[in-house]
């Protein structure tokens, strides 16, 4: 998998465990907040972690944001300090922006400003388990001939950013990706194709013996 380059603007939860995630997937991180003791908290886990008002245009524009990947914008509760960043990076001239928003009108107006997706991470959530609340979840466990079974696990956290084609779990697991559960936006990929990208909130439907499948299931 190609090293791509993001700047995480926020270190609230979200923001955090972004940022270390996408590190941990061997990223760039370029990590930006106004309080020093979340940005210390960050530095272990990022390529660089900068202290730096990110509703200042001028200090945006330094960093070169321009030449990254994607911009995560988490700026915590103060809609108009997210709202004035995607605007700023929108001006100077970044590709994509993905904003985390607080509500409908929140994300209508990130979107209006330049925001290229929006991320509602509780809302996002709360779907995910009222889905699995209110659906049988028949594919938990099926037995099917001698020793196969047939299970729905969420991504572990090795999977998630990467394509089938690099896990090659048949090769590495002996086991195989026979659909795959979107919920953003909310989709069902049957036999879904090997240049398909894992995000965390997808679920696997995989396909294979006892033993193979359970040490998918016990992967974190």
């Amino acid at each position: 998998m190609a090293t791509k380059r993001f700047a995480v603007i926020g270190l609230g939860k979200f923001g955090f465990h972004v940022a270390k995630s996408l590190f941990e997937e061997g990223h760039e991180v370029v990590a930006i907040d106004l309080d020093r003791k979340l940005i210390r908290e960050i530095d272990p886990y990022c390529t660089e972690a900068i202290v730096m008002d990110a509703t200042d245009k001028e200090s945006l524009l330094a960093l070169g944001l321009n030449e990254m990947d994607s911009v995560i914008v988490s700026a915590g509760e103060k809609i108009s300090n997210s709202i004035l960043i995607c605007l700023h990076l929108n001006e100077i001239g970044v590709k994509k922006i993905l904003a985390k928003a607080m509500d409908d009108d929140h994300e209508k107006i990130l979107k209006k400003v330049g925001a290229t997706e929006v991320i509602r991470p509780e809302m996002a959530m709360a779907i995910r388990i009222a889905k699995g609340l209110s659906t049988p979840n028949i594919l938990d466990f099926i037995p099917l001939a001698e020793d196969y079974n047939l299970i729905q696990v969420e991504p572990p956290r090795a999977f998630i950013g990467k394509t089938l084609k690099n896990l090659d779990l048949r090769a590495r697991y002996h086991v195989n990706i026979i659909a795959i559960k979107e919920f953003i936006p909310e989709n069902f990929i049957l036999a879904p194709s090997a240049e398909f990208v894992i995000k965390d909130s997808d679920l696997l439907i995989i396909l294979g013996k006892s033993e193979d499948v359970r040490r998918i299931k016990e992967l974190k």
